[in-house]
């Protein structure tokens, strides 16, 4: 990984003045965030039958609930997504490019990292049932666990495919448009309330879309002036504890199970306060923040963490059941009742332990975000001259890119939706993995072939 250190060093140092660096600072933390509050908030023993278990522990630990409206900061991801994604689309027309060619650039930051996972979950499962005679549902078990963090991915994945119509909305009608997404989200979160669910499920869209639509806004000069933030702040926090102690919102932002309605999956009304608070608190500290990463190495730090955030995010997960699984072969699991003393106290070192068990997986994996993320030369792959005059055919280029992008979100979405015990050799459905290699395969092709017009080839 030493030619992509030095490139992100390179790049912290030729960062123009103009970017607003406390973006990335803030997608860095939110990712960390999540990674941590999954590896804190998890307990693992045994059942009745000595097989190892995992839950949340939320549902034990009532008095931390209202800890998840500080902890749970994936709107502020969706929220900086929205303003990398108002600048990155912009530059690329800028650079007379359109929505197509930006679409498939966006492609080699988000699908190269998620194809390493999915190939070694695959074929961990295969080599598992072929070589060491393990049950299928239980390998099953195992992957489906692994591939939790893929079920955020849908969305945003869908939601990127979503940036050149909504950007244009933006640009046309403003802060007129987040509005009605969240009163889209108010009627879904209403169905829900009444039984429907399936009508509910539009806020997985909705919801998302409407932090994201203001990341746009905050790209264009959304005030910066304490009136506006402090306005965010109080109206996102009493708006809260309005719909959560007086209103039918349970108070925990992260599912709890046995809840009649969830924040998280999908969005609500409750988490798009949070939201709003959270919008609130990034505009008190822009400034602050924006003056701290220009000193020192806090800036190349922070370029260093964003170009494996993804890697990071991806395999947290397959960490801690990689640690989880040593430590129950030595026999030194530690199963503590959750909120116990003795619970409490293990939080600190079994962070230490998933951190070491993630960084040998990022230290191998990360290197293929580092050249989706920097752009670094890929190595071109033989393809047929059809296929090659389709990738770069302007009519067929756009439909292929979407196409590709539509393809991974249902090959992932299908992968979560299926029973975590239902027997699969692959780990998977092979529906969903089938979809998902030949739909990241076309993406692939589309990065490594120009447009018909343009006179070389184009990485990233």
């Amino acid at each position: 990984m030493g030619a992509a250190s030095r490139e992100v060093r390179r790049l912290a140092e030729r960062t123009p003045p103009s970017r607003e660096r406390f973006v990335d600072l803030l997608r860095a933390v939110s990712i960390v965030a999540v990674v941590l509050g999954h590896w804190l908030a998890t307990v693992v023993g045994y059942d009745e039958h000595g097989e190892l278990t995992g839950r949340s522990a939320l549902p034990e630990l009532p008095w931390a609930q209202p800890i998840t409206w500080v902890v749970q900061v994936m709107p502020v991801f969706f929220l900086v997504g929205g303003y990398a994604n108002a600048v990155s689309l912009a530059a690329e027309r800028r650079r007379g490019g359109n929505a197509t060619e930006w679409l498939i650039r966006r492609s080699g930051r988000l699908i190269p990292p998620t194809t390493a996972l999915v190939l070694v979950l695959g074929g961990g499962a295969l080599a598992a049932g072929l070589f060491f005679d393990a049950d299928p549902a239980r390998v099953r078990t195992v992957v489906w666990l692994a591939s939790i963090p893929l079920w955020f991915l849908v969305a945003y994945l869908v939601v990127v495919v979503l940036t050149p119509p909504m950007h244009a909305l933006h640009r046309r009608y403003g802060l007129a448009v987040p509005p009605v997404l969240v009163g889209l989200v108010a009627a879904g979160d209403v169905a829900r309330l009444l039984g429907h669910g399936f009508w509910g499920s539009g806020n997985f869209l909705f919801g998302w879309l409407a932090v994201h639509q203001m990341g746009f806004a905050w790209r264009d000069g959304l005030p910066a002036r304490p009136r506006v933030a402090v306005s965010l702040l109080l109206g996102g926090t009493g708006a809260l504890l309005l719909l959560t102690l007086a209103g039918p919102y349970p108070i925990s932002m992260i599912n709890v199970p046995g809840e009649r309605l969830h924040n998280m999956s999908p969005p609500s009304l409750a988490l798009l306060a949070v939201a709003t608070a959270q919008l609130g608190v990034a505009l008190l500290l822009r400034d602050r923040g924006e003056r701290w990463l220009r000193r020192g190495g806090r800036w190349t730090a922070v370029v260093a963490v964003n170009s494996v955030i993804m890697t990071i995010f991806l395999w947290h997960i397959s960490a801690a059941i990689l640690l989880v699984a040593a430590l129950h072969v030595a026999g030194v699991l530690p199963t503590p009742q959750a909120g116990s003393a003795a619970w409490l106290a293990w939080r600190i070192p079994l962070l230490v332990l998933f951190g070491a068990a993630l960084t040998p997986l990022v230290a191998i994996f990360g290197p293929i975000e580092v050249r989706g993320a920097l752009r670094l030369r890929r190595i071109s792959l033989p393809t047929p001259a059809v296929l090659a005059r389709m990738a770069s055919c302007r009519v067929f280029r756009p439909w292929l890119a979407v196409a590709g992008f539509a393809g991974v979100a249902f090959a992932l979405l299908a992968n979560s939706l299926w029973p975590g015990t239902a027997p699969t050799g692959s780990g998977m459905p092979a529906v969903a993995l089938v979809t998902y290699l030949a739909c990241a395969a076309v993406l692939r092709l589309l990065r490594s072939t120009p447009p018909a017009t343009e006179a070389g080839p184009r990485h990233g």
